[in-house]
């Protein structure tokens, strides 16, 4: 706990460097005295800022980002012309972020167009296996706090994603867009290699050499040997927005509403894995009084409509705006808040965010403009394309692959029948503290806790990241 304040006060207390190039062109027209005295901010401004941030799933965030805006002359403020963004970091529980993004709404005119280049190494990505109940959660076995801890990588797998993505939109008219894109996502999965985590540790803090989930997944015939290390997927996408918010960041009024189709491509042995999800997010901001109290809500699915996806695809979200660096499906910061990162895995699902958002307090430092928030929130989510998992024939493949495994202990990884509980929600509630900068650069800290314990060991899980989850 003492090592979570001590964060929040070094990533509050944190300096930005910011600079300011005025348009300095002598033909322009004067500015009104209205506008001179106004909170726009116009030209170039950039932060060199440490990269700090805590996930209770990643651990401590440790690295450098750097984040370049172009306001112009401000006719679009807190709306801006180019945005330039550059993270290399690496986080306690051995997950990498190496990340390039850029966001134009100038480049190509009357249209907006975002890239992101990505590589997103994870020695101890989480895996709990799929249909969410269905694959028992024994908290107790990846605890080292515990008598019976196994291993406290139990639960993980290695997992490194690379990410090249390029989206465009333009207006179709009356708030109405349209939405293009075009990528590759190369995900690289494979056992935990306790060779390399044990490097340089004391003896009783060294991995074991045991079967976690991700190998009993593998022996017993759950995984395809064709999705269990991963593949390459190029992908095209397209869709349509309808968007009337008043701003992007701290949105205080309207609608941001997305539904978009994605075609993932497969090479080689993995071709059987050509598939088309479909997606459809609605966002809703209310303003209960001016913009001191917003009433926000999200609602969303994803679904696979044809062919299989790989798993490791369904624990990835598609989104038309990468914003963050990565969007998992439910659980983790960025779906159902409170509940471990890929908890639930599934061929398709739903959920729903629920937060007010208060704003407490505004200052300046310098030209900058900062405001402080806090949001209690509620969130949900639940299963709609399950996996099919057949019992005897699993028992069969235990027998053949995995003969030592003592059979009757089945119900200790797996439940069947009603049972399985595979369409009971997951339901989680907090409250998050926001930091915000010139109404764009967002610093958000989320605490969060389960309604079932199944879905966290813990009860509870922190978060420290950037930008708001919607």
């Amino acid at each position: 706990m003492k090592k979570i304040v001590l964060f929040i006060l070094c990533a509050l207390l944190t300096v930005s460097y910011t600079a300011n190039a005025q348009n300095k062109d002598k033909s322009a027209k004067p500015k009104k005295e209205k506008k001179e005295k106004s909170d726009i901010r116009t030209g170039w401004t950039f932060g060199v800022l440490p990269s700090v941030a805590f996930d209770a799933d990643k651990g401590f965030q440790y690295g450098l980002l750097a984040n370049v805006y172009d306001f112009g002359d401000g006719s679009i403020y807190p709306e801006y012309f180019h945005s330039l963004y550059f993270e290399a970091a690496y986080t306690t529980k051995r997950s990498g972020l190496f990340r390039f993004a850029y966001d134009s709404k100038k480049l190509i005119p009357n249209h907006r167009l975002k890239i992101d280049l990505s590589y997103l190494p994870d020695a101890l990505c989480d895996f709990y296996g799929f249909n969410g109940y269905q694959t028992v959660y024994n908290a107790e076995w990846a605890s080292k706090k515990s008598e019976n801890c196994v291993s406290r990588a139990f639960y993980k797998s290695q997992r490194d994603l690379l990410r090249v993505a390029a989206d465009i939109d333009g207006s179709i008219g009356d708030n109405w867009y349209w939405n293009a894109g075009v990528g590759m996502l190369g995900f690289m999965i494979d056992t935990v290699n306790t060779t390399m985590i044990n490097r340089n540790k004391q003896e009783d803090r060294m991995l074991p050499e045991i079967d976690g989930m991700y190998e009993k997944y593998n022996k017993w015939g759950i995984l395809n040997p064709n999705e269990a290390n991963g593949g390459w997927h190029p992908y095209l996408r397209g869709g349509i927005t309808y968007d009337n918010r008043d701003r992007q960041q701290n949105t205080h009024k309207g609608i941001n509403a997305e539904a978009f189709w994605t075609y993932n491509a497969a090479f080689g042995k993995d071709k059987q894995y050509n598939n088309l999800m479909f997606n459809f997010s609605f966002k809703h901001f209310v303003p209960v009084y001016k913009d001191v109290i917003t009433f926000a809500y999200r609602i969303g699915t994803q679904l696979t409509v044809a062919g299989e996806t790989p798993f490791y695809l369904n624990n990835y979200y598609n989104n038309l705006f990468i914003q963050r660096v990565l969007y998992e499906g439910l659980g983790g910061g960025n779906t159902v808040r409170g509940m471990m990162r890929h908890r639930v895995t599934s061929k398709g699902y739903a959920f729903a965010n629920v937060e007010f958002r208060f704003q407490i307090c505004k200052f300046d430092i310098g030209k900058e403009h900062f405001f402080i928030g806090l949001n209690p929130f509620f969130d949900a989510g639940m299963i709609l394309q399950p996996y099919e998992l057949n019992e005897n024939q699993i028992r069969e493949n235990i027998a053949a692959n995995d003969p030592d495994f003592d059979i009757s202990q089945l119900d200790n990884y797996l439940l069947f029948g009603d049972d399985a509980q595979i369409y009971r929600p997951h339901m989680a509630a907090g409250l998050g503290l926001k930091v915000m900068m010139n109404d764009n650069f967002v610093l958000s800290v989320d605490w969060a806790a389960p309604f079932d314990k199944r879905d966290n060991g813990s009860m509870a899980n922190f978060y420290v990241k950037m930008g708001y989850m919607f």
